[in-house]
């Protein structure tokens, strides 16, 4: 039986199976994906992250030739994803460690995605990744979620990937959703979305920094303890309907711990970068 090596890693608990195939060899299939994504019977995680040279993904045309390595991400049901905000420090990371890419102070680590090539800096212990420019999607819904009394109005944004982000009222009417069922849209996405809901603190920004609670239902994956294209997309959904004068900064608390989100305006539009520490927690060897 053929086996796969592998590293498990997380960025604030939104964990990944990561897998070295810098040739394109391996014919990771969903249902494979959907195995050693499940959490009893498998290694458990919300997503994988291949590992491969750019030039060896042909499903990898937004690579400029500006970056060696491209991050193939799948969720947890095998289906594929254009980012991951979370999984893409994570990568940054494990390709430090196994010396595959450097990043000395100063320098920046070019990652090829689905989403076009992002930027990976150092930040701290962690890492920032510039993900890129943000626009309003045009994919407003109306939301329902178990447990939550009444349909609420989510603002469509998309950071690369399509999300619709929720206003709630109270910490208490956050912490009661139910995200065990997936949320309800209505209009339905055509791609499907990421749900967050989100709760400002009070005071909304404090020494010039917003500061929101969030809990997310990724699209095939279920409620995660992170997000971090979520992440991005709730602070400037929040942003966006705080209006004129709303910080550039943003802390966004998540279940699995804290993210930063800084939004810098360029000339040619306003870019999202996401903050936050990524670990790897053990290696082994899969039979596939």
């Amino acid at each position: 039986m053929p086996t796969i090596e592998f590293t498990k890693g997380h960025g604030t608990g939104n964990d990944f199976v990561v897998i070295p195939d810098p040739d394109g060899v391996l014919d990771l299939d969903a249902a494979t994906v959907a195995a050693i994504c499940d959490r009893h019977f498998g290694v458990g995680a919300d997503g994988v992250l291949r590992v491969v040279r750019a030039r060896a993904a042909g499903a990898a045309p937004e690579s400029d030739g500006s970056a060696e390595w491209f991050m193939d991400y799948r969720n947890a049901d095998g289906s594929i994803a254009e980012m991951c905000g979370n999984g893409i420090r994570v990568f940054a990371r494990y390709l430090l460690d196994r010396g595959l890419a450097e990043l000395p102070d100063g320098t920046t680590l070019r990652v090829a995605t689905r989403a076009g090539v992002k930027d990976v800096v150092r930040d701290g212990d962690g890492f920032a990744a510039d993900l890129g420019a943000w626009r309003r999607s045009g994919g407003d819904a109306t939301v329902r979620a178990e447990r939550l009394a009444v349909a609420r109005p989510g603002l469509g944004i998309d950071v690369g990937n399509p999300h619709v982000v929720v206003a709630l009222a109270t910490d208490a009417e956050l912490d009661a959703i139910d995200l065990g069922t997936p949320p309800a849209l209505d209009p339905t996405p055509p791609r499907g979305a990421n749900v967050e809901f989100v709760v400002p603190e009070e005071p909304l920004v404090a020494d010039g920094v917003g500061r929101i609670r969030m809990r997310v239902h990724e699209r095939g994956s279920g409620e995660t303890l992170s997000c971090g294209t979520g992440v991005v997309a709730a602070a400037l959904a929040i942003r966006y309907y705080a209006g004129e004068g709303a910080p550039d900064v943003w802390r966004v608390d998540v279940p699995g711990g804290t993210l930063s989100v800084r939004v810098e305006r360029r000339a040619d539009g306003e870019r999202a970068w996401l903050s936050g520490p990524a670990e790897l927690t053990f290696d082994g060897t899969l039979a596939i």
